[in-house]
């Protein structure tokens, strides 16, 4: 009996000791566990990596900031100095040009800091607060726009019910659920990314967004990404068939004026708006509703720099440089200032 137990006995000594387990590689869940813990800040890669064009880009870019700036602050003082301009349209104006304002500056500075500073490093709590600040202005924006349109559609389709439908209340309510859209919208995305597990600090973008950001996660992103191309697809769609609806209706009733000088007035009052819409939705089109494949990083960016920097320079300058009732406020508010 101890012959037959004692080679037993052996084997048992001979075996791995349970302290010791055999190695495992680390799998991919678990490395996006670690690096978690690790991504306390981003690099943004920005818009080009030449030293030779870091300096001609800042000065660009602080050009247009600078115009995003004189321009929207100036139509909202221009707004609440002239009481011929405190009518809904230009209640919308005024809004639309804060919400331009909001958003340009939510992005640009830290991009203008970036082309002087020798690391584009953001923090983590830094990048989802630009994130927040970016989607609540641009979803904002979207909304604003189709309240505009909606606002120019009873101004053209039911002119004598205009000052009726047309309320202050009706109109604060229309701002107020705007902003709500806004703050919704943003919420629920940048919750959703705030639950990914990022192993990875290069942002290959010249900001916070959520698309590359998506791509710097090790967790799964497939609900992630189908809910923002909901939400996205939502705002855009939804909106956007909202403006052609409108815009339909209203090309319709003026093509049935009989006066040449009331379509000439009508269409004046309508392409400003028309050509803002058009920019505005077709860029952001292109970066969120497509397949992440569908483009190069170049067009990426190109569509982004149009959409945060340039739209909000040009619609002050589209709605003040086709608009007689601005210019004349414009040249009135100048005088009074030159007479004092």
């Amino acid at each position: 009996m101890h012959k037959t137990s004692f080679p037993k006995q052996n084997k048992s000594n001979l075996s791995p000791a349970p302290s010791l387990p055999p190695h495992r590689p680390p799998n991919q869940k678990t490395m996006a566990a670690e690096n978690q813990s690790t991504v306390t800040e981003f690099i943004l890669g920005g818009l080009t990596n030449r030293p030779e064009l870091q300096l001609p880009l800042f000065l660009l870019f602080l050009g247009i900031y600078l115009v995003t700036m004189v321009g929207n602050l100036g139509m909202i003082t221009l707004i609440s100095l002239n009481t011929q301009l405190h009518t809904p349209m230009y209640f919308f104006l005024s809004n639309l040009s804060f919400v331009d304002l909001c958003y340009s500056s939510a992005i640009t500075p830290k991009m203008l800091i970036n082309f002087v500073s020798q690391e584009n490093r953001i923090s983590y709590v830094g990048c989802m607060t630009q994130l927040y600040f970016f989607l609540l202005f641009v979803i904002a924006e979207c909304y604003m726009l189709t309240v505009m349109a909606y606002d120019r559609y009873v101004a053209i389709c039911q002119p004598l019910l205009y000052n009726i439908i047309m309320s202050l209340v009706l109109c604060s309510l229309l701002v107020a659920l705007v902003y709500a859209m806004g703050f919704i919208g943003s919420t629920i995305e940048t919750g959703l990314m705030l639950k990914l597990h990022y192993c990875e600090a290069l942002i290959s973008h010249y900001f916070c967004d959520i698309l590359p950001l998506m791509k710097l996660s090790c967790s799964s992103t497939y609900d992630v990404d189908m809910t923002v191309f909901f939400l996205a697809g939502f705002n855009i769609v939804v909106t956007s068939l909202t403006v052609l609806v409108s815009y339909a209706f209203i090309l319709s009733s003026i093509l049935r004026i009989s006066s040449s000088e009331g379509r000439s007035k009508a269409f004046s009052t309508c392409s400003s708006h028309f050509a803002a819409v058009g920019l505005f939705y077709g860029s952001t089109a292109f970066m969120y509703l497509k397949p992440s494949t569908a483009s190069s990083l170049a067009q990426e960016n190109v569509a982004s720099v149009f959409y945060t920097t340039v739209i909000p320079m040009l619609n002050p300058l589209i709605y003040s440089l086709r608009n007689k009732e601005v210019k004349a406020a414009l040249d009135r508010t100048l005088s009074r200032k030159l007479l004092m």
